[in-house]
C-alpha cells in the first residue's frame, strides 16, 4: 500500500506511503451505535465497535457469492456518508476518534500558549499558536492577502527571463511549489547516501492524464478547472475579462507540463526513474533553464550528483523557460502560489479551493468544521510535536510488545512462503531471505523526537504560520543532501491512520495512530487482530517483494537480486493479477486499472496468505480449550478472514471513487477483499464453498505469489 517510493512530498502534502487500514467487526439482530453515527452531524464513535460484530453482516449474501457484501452488507445498508466526507468506513471512524483526542490536546496547547504558560520555543507552543492562528478566522480574513503582498511583487517584477531560475528557487524556499519539486533523498542505488532529487510537477489536476484525455468526463472537469482558476484570480482582483484569460493562460502551460510528464503507471518503474546527472550534464540536457543559477538561489552551488527522475519533463521545462513568454510564466507562477496558499487564506479562498477540490473532485458536500481542518495543517506542519504529546496518553507499551510479537510471527510466516514456492530458484530464494532478515520495524513513534528549533511558529497572520512549516520541512529535506541517512526518521507522524513500506530503507513502519481500536484491540482475541492488523504487517512487509519493491535489495539499493529465469516467473504471475483485477468494473465503464494497482494487489494477496500462516502460529501457543473455540457460531479461521474483511467496509462517493481508480495505486476496498480471498484455498475450506462459487478461483487461474 504505498505511493510510489520517489515521489517527492510537496512541503504539506500527505508522506508517500500507502494507506492500509485494517479491522476486524461482526453482526447483531440491532445497528450498532457506530451504524447510527455514521452520516450525523458528528460521526465521532465514541465505543468502537467489538471485534466481531455481527450487525455488520447481510444475511441475504453467502460468502461465496460476495464475501465483501457478506461480510458488510448489513452495514452498507445502514450507514451514510456525511456532508464533510468523500467516503465513510472505519478509516474514518477511527479519524473522528483520534480527532477528538487531538482537538483537546490542540486547545489545550493553544491555551498555554495564550496566556504564556507554554515556554516560547517548546513542542506546546509550537503546536498551540498555530492552532490559535488557524482558529482567529477574524484575523485571517482582516490580513487578506497581504501576507502574500510581497511574494506576488516579486513575481510580477520578473522581467528578465535569466532570472526565472532564482524566483523559482525563491519560491520553493518559500514554500511554494510550481513548475517541479526538488528534495534530498536516499540515492536509489546507493542507499547510504543521500542526494538532490528532481521531480516533475507543477499541475493543478491530480495526474497528468486529466490535461490529456479526450473523454467527455475529462474535457468536462477540464473546464470546471478553468472555472476554478478563473473565479480564484477574481478573488485576488482580476477583472472577469482578465480572469478568463488568466486561466486560459494556466490550463495551456500545465498543459505543456503535463504532455512531458510520465502517466502514474509509468511513474512506478524505479529503473525508469533513476537518471542521475552532474550538474553539468543535467544544464546539457535543460539547457533552457539555467541549473547553475537555481541551485546557486537554493544555497547549493554544488550539488553533487542529481536524479532527475523524468529527464523528458525537465527537457520541456528548460524549452519553456526559454521560450515562454514571461507574461505566461507570471500568471502560472501566481497561480501556483495561490493554489498552495488557499486553504491558509480567508474564506472566500478556502471555499473556492473546497469547492473545487473537495466538491468537483472527491464529491464530498461541505467542508468539515474548522478545527478539523486546521488540526490536519498542525499535523502536516509540526506533527512529530503533536505526536510526542499525543503518545504520552494513547500508546501504551503493551501495544508496541503485542504488535512487535505479530511482526515475529509474520516475518516467520514470509519465510516459510518464500522457502515453499516451487516457482523460485534456491540463489534467489537464498537472496529474498536475506532481505527479509534485514527488514527493520518501527512501532508507534520515532525514538528521538524531530528538532523544531530551527521553525519558528508565533502570533502571525496563518498563511505565515503555514507556509513556515511547508518551508520548515523543505529545508529540513534539502539539508539531507551529502549527509549520512538519519536512521531514526519516519515519513509519517505517531497519529496518522496509516502505514508504510520503504524501500530505501527496507522497513516497515507502523504509527501509534494505526495501532488503536478497533483497528487493533489489546482486548481483541488473536483472529480478530491476525485478520486486521496482521494483514496489514504482512501487506507492508509483502511490499519488499512486490512489483517495486522486488527490485530493491536488503540494504535498500536498487539493484537486481534476481535470475532472469525466477524474474519471469514473477513476471508472469503479476500479469495474471493485472487481469483479474482489470476485470475489475466499479462504475459502467470505469474498470479497475491493474497495472497501477499491480504492487498493492499483490501486497494485498501475499499480507492476507502470510497473516493467516502466522495466525496459525498464534493458534499454536493457545491453550487448546481456546485454540478451536467457536465465536457465534464461528470458526476461528472463519473470524480470521471476516475481520479482513470488515477492516475495509466504507462507503465512497461516485466522483471519488473515479478519481481512485484514475489515479491511485489502490483498488476500490470491494476488490481488496473479493480480489485476493477468491485466491486462497485456505479461504473456501473455511467456509466449505463448493468449487463453482464466485469467490472461488479455479486453481489453474489462481495467482499464487507468496
Amino acid at each position: 500500500m504505498q505511493a510510489p517510493r520517489r515521489r517527492p512530498l510537496s512541503p504539506l502534502a500527505p508522506p508517500f506511503a500507502a494507506l492500509l487500514i485494517l479491522l476486524f467487526l461482526f453482526t447483531l439482530p440491532t445497528p450498532h451505535p457506530a451504524l447510527r453515527a455514521a452520516g450525523a452531524e458528528d460521526p465521532l464513535v465514541t465505543n468502537p465497535p467489538p471485534a466481531v460484530e455481527p450487525a455488520f453482516f447481510d444475511p441475504t449474501t453467502k460468502p461465496g457469492d460476495d464475501f465483501f457484501r457478506y461480510a458488510n452488507g448489513g452495514w452498507t445498508n445502514r450507514a451514510t456518508i456525511p456532508a464533510d466526507r468523500s467516503s465513510w468506513g472505519i478509516t474514518q471512524e477511527m479519524d473522528e476518534t483520534n480527532a477528538k483526542v487531538l482537538h483537546q490536546i490542540l486547545d489545550d496547547c493553544a491555551a498555554q500558549s495564550a496566556d504564556g504558560k507554554a515556554a516560547p520555543g517548546t513542542p506546546r507552543q509550537k503546536v498551540g499558536d498555530l492552532f490559535r492562528t488557524g482558529m482567529d478566522e477574524a484575523a485571517i480574513k482582516a490580513a487578506g492577502l497581504t501576507p502574500l503582498a510581497h511574494t506576488f511583487d516579486r513575481i510580477n517584477t520578473l522581467a528578465d527571463r535569466k532570472d526565472l531560475p532564482a524566483l523559482l528557487a525563491t519560491l520553493h524556499l518559500a514554500a511554494w511549489s510550481p513548475a517541479f519539486t526538488v528534495t534530498g533523498s536516499q540515492d536509489e542505488k546507493n542507499s547510504t547516501a543521500q542526494i538532490a532529487v528532481l521531480y516533475q510537477g507543477g499541475l493543478g489536476l491530480p495526474s497528468s492524464e486529466y490535461y490529456t484525455k479526450d473523454d467527455p468526463e475529462s474535457r468536462t472537469l477540464r473546464a470546471q478547472y478553468a472555472r476554478h482558476v478563473a473565479i480564484t484570480f477574481l478573488l485576488k482582483g482580476s477583472t472577469p475579462d482578465e480572469a478568463a484569460t488568466q486561466s486560459a493562460t494556466v490550463l495551456r502551460f500545465e498543459t505543456e507540463l503535463a504532455k512531458a510528464s510520465r502517466t502514474p503507471v509509468e511513474l512506478r518503474d524505479p529503473e525508469s526513474n533513476y537518471n542521475k546527472l552532474t550538474l553539468a550534464e543535467l544544464a546539457a540536457k535543460s539547457p533552457g533553464f539555467d541549473w547553475t543559477a537555481y541551485f546557486a538561489a537554493l544555497h547549493l552551488p554544488d550539488p553533487g550528483p542529481i536524479d532527475v527522475c523524468q529527464p523528458g519533463f525537465f527537457v520541456r521545462l528548460g524549452s519553456l523557460a526559454a521560450e515562454a513568454p514571461l507574461d505566461d510564466w507570471k500568471t502560472y507562477l501566481t497561480w501556483q502560489v495561490l493554489d498552495d496558499a488557499s486553504p491558509y487564506l480567508h474564506g472566500d479562498f478556502e471555499n473556492e479551493s473546497f469547492r473545487f477540490s473537495g466538491t468537483i473532485l472527491r464529491g464530498i458536500q461541505e467542508q468539515e468544521p474548522r478545527w478539523k481542518r486546521v488540526l490536519h495543517v498542525v499535523d502536516e506542519g509540526v506533527g512529530q510535536a503533536l505526536g510526542e504529546i499525543y503518545v504520552a496518553d494513547h500508546f501504551p507499551p503493551e501495544a508496541k510488545a503485542r504488535t512487535i510479537a505479530m511482526v515475529n510471527d509474520l516475518k516467520d510466516a514470509l519465510r516459510e512462503r518464500i522457502n515453499a514456492v516451487d516457482w523460485m530458484g534456491a540463489d534467489t530464494k537464498a537472496a529474498a531471505v536475506k532481505k527479509l532478515e534485514q527488514l527493520g520495524v518501527k512501532i508507534g513513534y520515532a525514538d528521538k523526537w524531530r528538532d523544531y528549533s530551527a521553525l519558528e511558529i508565533k502570533t502571525q497572520p496563518y498563511v505565515l504560520n503555514a507556509a513556515a512549516c511547508r518551508a520548515f520541512d523543505f529545508q529540513r529535506r534539502l539539508d539531507r543532501i551529502g549527509k549520512p541517512v538519519d536512521p531514526n526518521e519516519w515519513d509519517m507522524t505517531p497519529p496518522t491512520i496509516n502505514a508504510y513500506y520503504d524501500p530505501n530503507r527496507n522497513e516497515v513502519v507502523f504509527p501509534a495512530g494505526i495501532l488503536q481500536p478497533p483497528n487493533f484491540d489489546l482486548k481483541a482475541d488473536d483472529a480478530a487482530n491476525y485478520g486486521n492488523t496482521g494483514a496489514t504487517i504482512g501487506h507492508e512487509m509483502t511490499h519488499g517483494f512486490d512489483d517495486q519493491g522486488r527490485q530493491y535489495d536488503g540494504q535498500g539499493n536498487l539493484k537486481n537480486w534476481w535470475t532472469f529465469v525466477d524474474f519471469k516467473r514473477f513476471e508472469e504471475r503479476g500479469q495474471k493479477i493485472i487481469k483479474q483485477f482489470g476485470e475489475f468494473e466499479p462504475q459502467p465503464g470505469l474498470h479497475v486499472n491493474g497495472k497501477l494497482t499491480e504492487g498493492e494487489n499483490i501486497a494485498d494477496l501475499g499480507g492476507l496468505k502470510i497473516a493467516y500462516i502466522a495466525f496459525q502460529k498464534a493458534r499454536e501457543r493457545q491453550p487448546p480449550e481456546e485454540r478451536d473455540k467457536v465465536v457465534n457460531g464461528l470458526t476461528p479461521d472463519q473470524r480470521f478472514f471476516i475481520s479482513y474483511a470488515q477492516s475495509w467496509r466504507g462507503l465512497k462517493r461516485p466522483e471519488s471513487v473515479r478519481l481512485q481508480v484514475l489515479s491511485n495505486p489502490h483498488s476500490p476496498e470491494s476488490y481488496r477483499v473479493n480480489g485476493p480471498v477468491a485466491n486462497l484455498p485456505e479461504f473456501a475450506e473455511a467456509f466449505g464453498l463448493p468449487a463453482e462459487c464466485p469467490e472461488v478461483r479455479p486453481a489453474s487461474e489462481r495467482v499464487n505469489i507468496w
